[in-house]
């Protein structure tokens, strides 16, 4: 039996996000429209989550978040809140299968760096209290690499990228400390774009030879600078989205063009790797992960559908995993999260709890 997990990221977790209930989709929409105040709106969203805290810890988890209930969108809520950076409506959203995302953006405004009054450090301070030591507290922001995506960055205001790319991880060392003296030890950093330097089938990549590999040193480097003050006892994790909207994705491609150098060289504690469906190549990459390095977090229960998988499957996933990586260095998750926009996916708040347990009980099974 292996070792049981007492540090994150733990045997079973989550990505984070959490299916917004009705009531809080009706208080939004009253403020957006101007029925309520913005108080209002946050003591709502402050009772549901504190339901949703309980129900996390009810379920099993170690690891609680807020659900991201303040938030839209996965990333863009923090991005347009650090100076230098603002929020926007384009002309297009961001292209899904079958489907175009709501529109928002952000773009660059000016010059970059950390805002000490950001909203966010409110909201984990609120977080970290209402847990009061019942759980690990565990708070997702985009990792600086979104940063990178087409089309935020001004030209006219960084021409040089390497520059940008200072301002970025000066940024993200100021946000990683702020987070950790607000109380926080569970940092995770959610990363389409490096995910998406894997792909074919990504716009951006249509030279998929010496100018991508730049791209992922660049996003390598990046990760870890911006990680390089971190204290000891704050664990950070990354997450490796392919896009995740009303259960829709967007791109596919394994892991393959990226573990030689991100599960191999970077800097973190622990992969959270989206394994459920075929979408996700296969387990092959992960032998890049080094012997007790980063663990390695199996998403290989779907967030995007409500169906429950089988038991015996999963378990045998594990075990091909652990073919390649120690047993001991794996753990449990959904591959993604149930709502990594406002929308969310299309399953019902009992399902996504039903999931839940089911990895809780799982990992009990496997781990011990």
């Amino acid at each position: 039996m292996a070792k049981v997990t007492t540090k994150a990221p733990f045997r079973a977790d989550h990505v984070g996000s959490l299916l917004r209930p009705d009531r809080l989709h009706e208080a939004r929409s009253k403020f957006k429209e101007g029925d309520i105040s913005s108080e209002q709106l946050r003591k709502v969203e402050n009772e549901e989550i504190k339901h949703i805290v309980d129900k996390q810890i009810e379920a099993g988890l170690q690891s609680v978040t807020d659900g991201e209930f303040r938030r839209t969108f996965f990333h863009l809520d923090f991005m347009e809140h650090l100076n230098g950076f603002e929020g926007y409506v384009p002309e297009h959203g961001y292209a899904f299968k079958g489907e175009e995302s709501e529109k928002r953006n952000v773009r660059n405004t000016g010059s970059i760096s950390f805002n000490q009054d950001h909203p966010f450090l409110r909201d984990v301070k609120y977080l970290i209290d209402i847990v009061d030591s019942r759980a690990d507290v565990k708070f997702a922001i985009p990792s600086p690499n979104m940063f990178f995506n087409d089309g935020i960055r001004n030209p006219d205001i960084y021409p040089d990228l390497e520059k940008y790319a200072e301002d970025i991880i000066k940024t993200y060392q100021d946000t990683v400390q702020a987070f950790y003296d607000a109380g926080l030890r569970y940092l995770q950093f959610d990363d389409v774009y490096i995910a998406g330097l894997g792909s074919d089938n990504v716009p951006w990549n249509e030279d998929p030879g010496e100018a991508r590999d730049n791209r992922i040193d660049l996003a390598v480097r990046v990760l870890n600078e911006s990680l390089a003050k971190k204290p000891d006892d704050l664990t950070v994790t990354v997450h490796l989205c392919r896009g995740n909207y009303r259960s829709t994705w967007a791109f596919e491609g394994g892991y393959d063009r990226i573990a030689p150098k991100l599960f191999a060289k970077g800097n973190v504690d622990g992969f959270f790797l989206e394994y459920d469906d075929e979408r996700s190549g296969g387990f092959n990459p992960l032998k890049y992960i080094p012997e007790n390095g980063p663990r390695v977090v199996l998403g290989v229960v779907t967030s995007k559908s409500g169906e429950l998988e089988d038991k015996n499957e999963v378990i045998e996933r594990i075990k091909r995993a652990s073919d390649i990586v120690p047993l001991d260095q794996l753990c449990l998750s959904p591959q993604c999260g149930f709502a990594s926009t406002h929308h969310g996916n299309e399953l019902t708040e009992e399902q996504q709890w039903a999931k839940l347990k089911f990895i809780v009980n799982v990992a009990k099974e496997v781990w011990g």
